[in-house]
């Protein structure tokens, strides 16, 4: 390992930032991601029995207990319980609204290392080519192929680096992506089945407040 990043130039230790980068956000964010995905229907079904029971403070309590976007945007339905369905809708709306960035938080950098990549790649690989051509114009006209194999070497490395760090990075982008689409689908399906059962809760006669 510690070879090819010599041959590969200065460049390569660019690439291993690059590499560190991108390796440490798939991996904060993978953690992330994994404790806000809960089992949304265990999760309303558990809330709508206390909600039955007329004691909104506990199933408050339990939204507030629970880690994830979801739980939250059910807690601002159920602290507005009592209100009308605008104020229950318009708390829910906010409530997802400040989840959101939560959720896509450093997936634009982790982008944006997938695109700088290859660029860095390309860099490597022009300056070991000015380095093959400095050789050629010191030794010519005797130019042996040993005197050409560093600046090879450097301009292959640099480019393959650069090619894997953008692969895995779009990779795990694309990843991360697919669990945040999937955390607010269920943001959006918790929180129109909690506002339509606390609008049903409100016309059954005799319901605790």
């Amino acid at each position: 390992m510690m070879e090819l990043m010599q041959r590969g130039g200065p460049v390569m230790w660019v690439q291993l930032g690059l590499a560190l980068g991108v390796a440490t956000i798939f991996l904060e964010r993978l953690f992330h991601l994994h404790r806000a995905h809960i089992r949304v229907d265990d999760f309303l079904q558990g809330v709508f029995n206390i909600l039955r029971k007329g004691n909104i403070v506990e199933a408050a309590t339990i939204c507030e207990e629970t880690p994830g976007p979801v739980a939250r945007v059910v807690q601002a339905a159920v602290l507005k319980a009592e209100g009308e369905p605008t104020e229950i809708c318009q708390a829910v709306e906010d409530a997802g609204l400040e989840e959101m960035p939560r959720l896509q938080a450093r997936l634009g950098l982790l982008a944006t290392l997938g695109q700088i990549a290859p660029y860095m790649g390309l860099l490597g690989t022009v300056l070991g080519m000015i380095e093959v051509l400095l050789r050629l114009q010191e030794r010519a006209p005797l130019v042996h192929a040993g005197d050409l194999a560093g600046g090879l070497w450097e301009a292959l490395i640099s480019t393959a680096a650069g090619l894997s760090i953008a692969a895995v990075a779009y990779a795990a982008y694309n990843l991360l992506v697919g669990r945040v689409e999937a955390i607010l689908l269920d943001m959006e399906r918790a929180a129109t089945e909690a506002v339509s059962f606390l609008q049903q809760l409100k016309r059954r006669p005799g319901t605790a407040r």
